[in-house]
């Protein structure tokens, strides 16, 4: 029970760190959640700065690695712990405790939690993400289909993994993809804007 309570309250808080807010507040003198889309995530950053989406993107991707890293150092040999630790890493930037719970939608930290878990699954979502993205240009759309191809991929690449880490990864799949809720109206209606780059 403690190391349960341990690992999610540490992933929760890691993951809860909003680097995109930070980082825009810095360098910008920015709220980032009064610009573009609002979100805190690294694709709505890049268009304030793409420098600083680049940035957030990977420290967004390390706090999610972080967190299911520690919980494999402190508590060896407890597997379930890790989809426990990247899941709620995951919920943690979704729903930060610093920003009342307005956070980002997951991809970067899920990306980061899940490529200490299942390696080959990660590497064949972010190859099949840039091809849905450099097909279509929609960030959300690449980000909606290649997490609900999650699971999926995880069983094929990875046949054995325990009904709980499955269960961890079938939950982070769903929840990003209701995060995107928002986004999919657009898509449907023809309204949501296609990635655009801004220098800065």
């Amino acid at each position: 029970m403690t190391a349960f309570f341990v690992t999610a309250v540490a992933s929760y808080l890691l993951g809860s760190i909003p680097f995109g807010y930070v980082l825009v507040r810095i360098f910008r003198k920015q709220d980032i959640r009064q610009t573009g889309s609002g979100n805190i995530g690294a694709t709505n950053v890049s268009r304030t700065s793409p420098v600083l989406g680049i940035l957030t993107l990977l420290l967004d991707a390390l706090k999610g690695l972080a967190a299911v890293s520690l919980t494999r150092v402190f508590f060896p040999g407890q597997t379930a712990l890790l989809g426990l630790a990247a899941f709620l890493a995951i919920v943690g930037h979704m729903f930060p405790i610093w920003l009342k719970f307005h956070g980002g939608k997951g991809v970067a930290t899920g990306l980061g939690a899940f490529a200490v878990i299942v390696p080959k699954t990660i590497l064949a979502m972010i190859g099949l993400f840039l091809a849905l993205f450099l097909a279509f240009r929609y960030v959300s759309l690449a980000s909606i289909l290649t997490a609900a191809l999650f699971p999926l991929l995880a069983w094929v690449l990875h046949p054995h993994n325990s009904p709980q880490m499955m269960a961890a990864i079938v939950a982070s799949s769903l929840l990003i993809i209701v995060r995107h809720h928002q986004n999919l109206r657009r898509l449907f209606a023809g309204t949501e804007p296609r990635f655009q780059r801004r220098r800065g």
